[in-house]
C-alpha cells in the first residue's frame, strides 16, 4: 500500500498530498541550510520514488538555487513557508519536514554538515524545557 502524506505553507494558501515511501531523513547544518530556515538546521525528508501532487496554490510557490551550486529551496510567496521541491531534473523529491501536517513515520537517519553546525548549536538538550510560551501558565 502506498503511503499518502498531506502537507501545505502556513497560510494555508498552498497544499500537496505525496503518495509513496521517503528513502531518508537528514538534519543538515551547513551554512546554507541554516540561511535558508533561519535556523540551526534543516529536516528534510529525501525520496526518488515518491510523488507529489499540488493540491492548491502551486501557482503561489517560488524556487530559488544559489547560483553556481545544487542548492534549491521552495517557499510559498505569500508566507514564506519552506516547501518540497523537485530537485536533479526531477529526480529526488525534498520536502522540508515541517511542511508536513503529521510527523513523519520515521526518525532522522543523521545530523550533515555537522561540523558546520552554528557555535550555539551545542549542549541544547540542558536547556529548560517550556510547554508553552515564557512567562505563562
Amino acid at each position: 500500500m502506498t503511503r499518502i502524506t498531506n502537507g501545505g505553507c502556513l497560510c494555508g494558501a498552498v497544499t500537496f498530498r505525496i503518495a509513496g515511501e521517503f528513502g531518508s531523513f537528514f538534519l543538515c547544518h551547513c551554512a546554507r541550510c541554516r540561511k535558508g530556515t533561519g535556523s540551526a538546521h534543516a529536516a528534510n525528508l529525501f525520496s526518488t520514488a515518491a510523488e507529489i501532487t499540488w493540491l492548491s496554490g502551486n501557482d503561489g510557490i517560488k524556487s530559488y538555487t544559489v547560483p553556481g551550486t545544487r542548492h534549491e529551496r521552495s517557499f510559498c510567496t505569500e508566507c514564506g513557508s519552506a516547501l518540497p521541491s523537485l530537485q536533479m531534473n526531477g529526480a529526488l523529491l525534498v520536502v522540508p519536514a515541517g511542511s508536513l501536517d503529521d510527523a513523519p513515520d520515521m526518525r532522522p537517519d543523521a545530523h550533515i554538515c555537522f561540523a558546520s553546525r552554528a557555535r550555539w548549536d551545542a549542549g541544547l538538550e540542558e536547556l529548560p524545557k517550556i510547554d508553552g510560551l515564557p512567562g505563562q501558565t
